[in-house]
């Protein structure tokens, strides 16, 4: 399929202008850049009933940001599913304030809590402070699900490109613990060692995400460039203290857009995931870039995507 025509323009519109790219910037300034640009293409934020600040202790005493987002006034007769979110941004860029907007979609419309983690970012925090951070809060919901009006019988964890990774690690985790997750929603989680593919030989310019900024992301994050070979930065094919299987890991939706760098890993992520017998879903949105997902104002065709997602958390919640 060729691009979705408004993806086109967009990425025209891209290529003429002065901005930036990340990997040109500081660190500090790329988070400024991608803060400011992130509201420009996505949905307005939609009200809910409530939306609460929370911190979150974690293994060193840090405390971590999170944000809750609770959809409708609770009936703590009935606990509530809840989804466990991990934002994107390669582990340099990125919060909960530049995904408000898709958490408060998923809460209004999956009719389910969501808590929004603001983990460490590098340079600042290296490897593997992000997936730490992410498993230590997972282990904080299961251990408060109730006393927050969560069921911990129906929680689902997700994310988009590099928090798509953290969930993807944490699903594994959650499964060596004994924690029962219904879903990973996995929306173009970046799951290999290296970009050595054909798509991120075919799209790695001029495709919204570029090779360049990947490149400058993961070497920020990691402290040498062996560290990629660890399963928790690659769940695909790191085998470095890599788990014996993949087997009975919690059922996975996973979002691949055609032209984006991430799509050959995505669907070979899927495939090893079904070869260990796991329930899969792989969507494969045809005509989109990375990061598409938050282009729901510019790019009519995101709601489709939005309403996938949604349903899929819906059946997830509704499961026996």
């Amino acid at each position: 399929m060729p691009l979705n025509p408004k993806v086109a323009q967009l990425l025209d519109s891209i290529a003429r202008s002065k901005f930036a790219p990340l990997h040109t910037l500081t660190p500090e300034a790329a988070r400024a850049s991608y803060a400011r640009s992130a509201p420009i293409l996505d949905l307005a934020p939609a009200p809910l009933a409530r939306v609460e600040e929370l911190e979150v202790p974690v293994r060193d005493g840090t405390m971590i940001h999170v944000r809750f987002y609770q959809p409708a006034e609770p009936d703590w007769t009935q606990p509530a599913p809840a989804l466990l979110f991990f934002h994107g941004g390669g582990f340099v860029v990125g919060s909960v304030d530049t995904h408000d907007s898709l958490c408060r979609t998923f809460a209004r419309d999956a009719e389910c809590m969501v808590l929004s983690v603001d983990y460490r970012l590098a340079p600042d925090n290296k490897f593997p402070t992000a997936v730490d951070d992410a498993f230590d809060v997972l282990e904080w919901l299961f251990t408060n699900a109730l006393s927050h009006g969560i069921d911990p019988a129906r929680i689902a964890i997700g994310g988009d490109s590099a928090g798509g990774t953290l969930a993807t690690v944490c699903a594994v985790l959650a499964r060596d613990a004994g924690w029962p997750l219904v879903l990973q929603l996995l929306i173009y989680p970046g799951v290999a060692a290296h970009q050595s593919t054909a798509s991120h030989a075919q799209y790695r310019t001029g495709y919204f995400l570029s090779g360049e900024t990947i490149d400058w992301m993961f070497d920020q994050y990691v402290h040498h460039r062996a560290e990629r070979d660890d399963w928790r930065f690659a769940p695909l094919d790191g085998a470095v203290n890599a788990p014996a299987s993949f087997a009975g890991v919690a059922p996975a939706w996973i979002a691949a857009a055609e032209f984006d760098p991430l799509f050959d890993e995505d669907r070979a992520y899927a495939e090893k995931l079904r070869a260990a017998g796991n329930t899969v879903t792989l969507r494969i949105f045809e005509g989109m870039v990375h990061e598409f997902f938050k282009m729901g104002r510019f790019v009519p065709e995101v709601a489709q995507a939005h309403a996938e997602a949604v349903q899929a958390l819906k059946d997830a919640f509704a499961a026996d």
